[in-house]
């Protein structure tokens, strides 16, 4: 269904994103803090935030996120890369994540 005119589009992912802001930045000035920066990170290969400690685990993960790999470790962060040090029980809604991968591919789109 697309959104009545006028209304903000990323509106359900910037809320889904409430969720991760405790944790995660994303958008102009964004910095890592307790976990990493979320700018530009479809397409990053994971584990590479220059401002973050990364675990073990995901600075030897070796793949480049995508959305397909993104909304799989929402949905199980230990499932995609056991040992991580994560700490999110998931999410479990495909509206949410869909929302939330919409949200994040917007904002912080191209800085990194």
């Amino acid at each position: 269904m697309a959104p009545a005119h006028g209304a903000d589009a990323l509106a359900p992912g910037r809320t889904a994103f409430q969720r991760c802001a405790n944790c995660h930045q994303v958008g102009p000035g964004a910095r890592s803090n307790f976990g990493p920066q979320l700018n530009g990170i479809i397409g990053r290969r994971a584990g590479s935030a220059p401002d973050f400690d990364y675990s073990p685990a995901m600075k030897k993960a070796g793949f480049v996120w995508d959305e397909k790999r993104l909304a799989a470790f929402l949905r199980d962060p230990d499932a995609v890369v056991p040992g991580n040090k994560m700490r999110f029980w998931g999410l479990r809604s495909d509206r949410q994540i869909a929302d939330l991968l919409a949200y994040l591919r917007s904002a912080g789109a191209g800085q990194r």
